[in-house]
């Protein structure tokens, strides 16, 4: 039996059995439970992972069902992905509204993590944009759920972690474009102080909102960026010709390529290349998927892989929830060799347990050095606890049950409407 892993390769997990779904209820027929949904692993831990039961691979429930090119809505399957839609819906002048940190996810993924993307602070998450889908539940029940259909099961389901049963299609709203590039404004920023003062400046007028932080620099350079802003070009003439080049990661070492000199070196270059740029224009997929450029990026981690540690502050407490989280990072000589901190806003999220929430959240990776990061990530538990915060459960693979619990204070509401026959690795270890 194969191993299947997430995108940070942690844990690697062989399942009891494995099934592809298809168009019939008869899967529940011949595996056994728990049931956990794989679609295209983006995820970085153990949500979509179960080595006790078996593993549903979605990926074969990828077909259109109908896209609405005048009022611009689209229903898909489950398995379909945001790449796949982007492709078809962007040449008849639509877009995804919220995307995420890559495209190659489904749209099923999409929901039950509640994906949020740079314009959370204007419009909200994923979950905001879907009207219905199916659910697909273990006693072969097949139930539209919407706003005003089988509601509860509706917002469970959206940012549920695959626990209520298998979503089979999906149909969302899509946002009118112009063409298929984004006005950016590009400002670097000293000190992390600064940050604050830049996002409320712009976040009001940009659509998207992001920037990207220098972990590694530390003393009076700590906590320096680049703050990007977007928003979807309206020219109809004169746009840019792009080309979608793609490089591939070759092959996975022993060891990590990525390393403090190295990353100490091309983040110093990366801030200063950007301290002087205004405004420029972009095609989407460079500014919101950067890193798809470069296929199997993640076999730079090395065979132990990494771990994305994301969490998020309410307002009152994000401008010191950040700063701690940065200066244990600079003191435990264990380097982020990414971080974005992003804004959330006031809308409110359809799901029970979804994780935006008002407030700022930071998003961290770093290399697999077993107990010494474990321990970092205790220490930064630590503060996200204590300044009343949340982690990402689909960037997770080592939250304790008690951190769910403070993360997501509606779990009792929630846990009513999980099928009994589905589970994860991540809710058993949490749980």
């Amino acid at each position: 039996m194969a191993k299947y892993l997430s995108w940070n390769k942690i844990p690697k997990i062989t399942p009891k059995s494995i099934e592809k779904i298809g168009g019939n209820s008869d899967l529940f027929d011949n595996q056994s439970p728990p049931y956990t949904v794989y679609g295209l692993g983006r995820s970085y831990g153990d949500v979509c992972l179960t080595e006790r039961g078996t593993l549903l691979l979605s990926r074969g429930l990828n077909e259109f069902i109908n896209f609405d090119s005048v009022n611009g809505k689209i229903r898909c399957q489950a398995g379909t992905s945001l790449n796949e839609i982007l492709q078809l819906v962007t040449q008849q002048g639509w877009f995804i509204p919220v995307v995420p940190g890559t495209r190659f996810v489904t749209i099923g993924g999409a929901v039950a993590n509640d994906i949020h993307g740079k314009n959370n602070h204007k419009v909200g998450s994923f979950g905001n944009f879907v009207r219905k889908f199916e659910l697909l539940r273990s006693d072969r029940e097949r139930v539209v759920c919407s706003k005003s259909n089988n509601e509860g099961l509706f917002h469970a389901t959206i940012g549920g972690l695959g626990l209520t049963g298998i979503i089979t299609w999906v149909e969302i709203d899509l946002i009118p474009i112009t063409n298929n590039f984004i006005n950016v404004e590009i400002e670097g920023f000293k000190l992390i102080d600064d940050y604050w003062d830049i996002n409320k400046q712009l976040e009001t007028d940009w659509d998207y909102t992001v920037a990207w932080l220098d972990c590694i620099s530390g003393g009076s350079s700590i906590g320096r960026g680049i703050f990007h802003s977007g928003k979807h070009s309206s020219l109809e003439t004169g746009l840019p010709k792009y080309r979608d080049i793609k490089i591939t990661f070759p092959i996975e070492l022993p060891f990590p390529l990525i390393n403090s000199f190295y990353s100490r070196v091309i983040n110093s270059m990366y801030y200063r290349s950007n301290l002087g740029r205004g405004t420029l224009i972009k095609h989407y997929q460079p500014f919101f998927f950067p890193l798809d450029s470069i296929n199997y990026w993640n076999r730079a981690y090395g065979k132990k892989g990494f771990f994305q540690y994301q969490c998020v502050f309410p307002p009152e407490n994000s401008k010191a929830g950040v700063s701690q989280i940065l200066e244990v990072i600079n003191k435990s000589n264990q380097n982020s060799y990414l971080g974005v901190l992003k804004s959330f806003g006031s809308i409110k999220p359809e799901g029970i347990i979804s994780f935006p929430r008002p407030g700022t959240t930071i998003t961290l990776d770093f290399p697999n050095k077993g107990d010494k990061t474990l321990s970092l990530f205790n220490e930064l538990d630590s503060i996200v606890r204590t300044l009343k915060g949340a982690l990402y459960p689909a960037k997770d693979a080592r939250m304790s049950g008690e951190m769910f619990r403070l993360s997501f204070p509606r779990y009792d509401e929630f846990s009513q409407y999980i099928d009994p026959k589905f589970s994860s690795s991540f809710w058993e270890r949490v749980n």
